[in-house]
């Protein structure tokens, strides 16, 4: 059980199925107002749906950059993996968003990890002839290589 929600006009409850699908649906429909109204209601922006997905899943693969921010700044889980082992990065380099991938990978994602077909960020890109999405991750790769170096 989570913590009580301190509101007279909401029983205390956990987030269900319907309102982590709603949290999504916002997420892959670029839904600004839904999505922080959801949140504000006390439903976690880290919540998975039966599939493991996240709404930085939905809004990485529909190229949302303004909910893939939002989402950031709120403290999500850059890593988070859906049940066949696919990050929002994934995701974003499959479907070529460029701008979200550049953001995901600022924002802490990892660019090596395996999802359960054994496919990385760079290989999902390569599938899908997405050349400028591997271009922009060996960019803002070689930035932050760059920036570590400069720091030490």
């Amino acid at each position: 059980m989570g913590a009580p929600v301190k509101s007279e006009e909401q029983p205390p409850q956990d987030a269900t199925a319907e309102t982590i699908d709603a949290l999504l649906e916002a997420a892959r429909y670029d839904d600004i107002d839904d999505l922080m109204s959801i949140a504000s209601a006390g439903v976690s922006l880290d919540s998975k749906d039966s599939e493991g997905r996240t709404a930085l899943h939905m809004a990485s693969a529909n190229g949302h950059l303004n909910i893939v921010d939002y989402l950031v700044r709120n403290g999500v889980d850059v890593n988070a993996c859906n049940m066949e082992k696919n990050t929002p990065l994934h995701w974003a380099s499959l479907n070529g968003h460029i701008e979200v991938v550049k953001r995901l990978i600022l924002s802490g994602a990892e660019i090596s990890p395996l999802n359960s077909h054994e496919k990385s960020p760079i290989d999902e890109a390569l599938s899908r002839g997405k050349m400028d999405v591997i271009d922009a991750i060996n960019e803002v790769a070689a930035q932050i290589d760059l920036a570590r170096t400069q720091v030490s």
